[in-house]
């Protein structure tokens, strides 16, 4: 089943890009299952810039397509480039850095606004029916664009009341587990929003592209 499918990332970086490790492991996933990806990024500045190692800010700007183009190897294209009608689903990993740079999600709760950029192309994809899978806190994301889906964000319940106040609902699920919106074509999976390990992650991953090809 050689579906392609686009992979959506936001710098490079869980503080404040996309988490490598769910972005790493969902490109395997892709593969595993005998699909191809290509990845995108906005280009254009993060939120703010995190030293990893102490977690302060650093007094300096970074752009989202050059930081993610670390984990693409370069294989990767500026989301402008995007055409919905050239793949059959689309990704989103997790990672602070996407309550930060596709939405403000880590700074004003379920009051949040989502990137013009953003917004548009996850209602585009919607509206074209095609298929949309996310990771951690991207789930929140969509709830925030489309409302009234239903979405998983592990056990986290504040961030399930605010899933609720934007008009999505939330499904507790342990490590591993895939949430299936079918009427809506929406896909979640919890990741780091547990207390999670690289197996764990790969695990997520796997099974999120293996649900989203069986409704495919």
């Amino acid at each position: 089943m050689n579906k392609r499918f686009a992979i959506i990332v936001g710098g490079c970086g869980h503080r404040d890009g996309s988490e490598i490790h769910e972005t790493t492991m969902t490109m395997l996933a892709v593969i595993e299952h005998g699909c191809t990806y290509q990845m995108f990024a906005p280009n254009r500045n993060q939120h703010h810039v995190i030293n990893h190692l102490t977690g302060e800010e650093m007094p300096e700007s970074r752009n989202m397509l050059v930081e993610a183009a670390r984990i693409a190897r370069g294989q990767i294209q500026p989301l402008e480039d995007f055409h919905v009608e050239d793949f059959d689903a689309v990704l989103f990993p997790g990672g602070f850095g996407v309550a930060k740079n596709f939405f403000t999600y880590a700074f004003q709760g379920a009051d949040c606004q989502v990137d013009k950029q953003i917004a548009q192309l996850i209602k585009d994809i919607h509206k074209a029916g095609k298929p949309i899978g996310a990771l951690c806190i991207a789930p929140v994301l969509l709830a925030k664009v489309l409302k009234d889906i239903t979405i998983t964000v592990g056990n986290d319940e504040n961030t399930a009341k605010d899933v609720v106040k934007m008009g999505g609902k939330n499904i507790n699920t342990v490590s591993g587990e895939v949430i299936s919106d079918k009427e809506n074509k929406i896909y979640s999976t919890p990741c780091y929003m547990l207390d999670a390990d690289l197996k764990d992650i790969h695990a997520c991953a796997y099974n999120l592209i293996s649900t989203m090809l069986e409704n495919m």
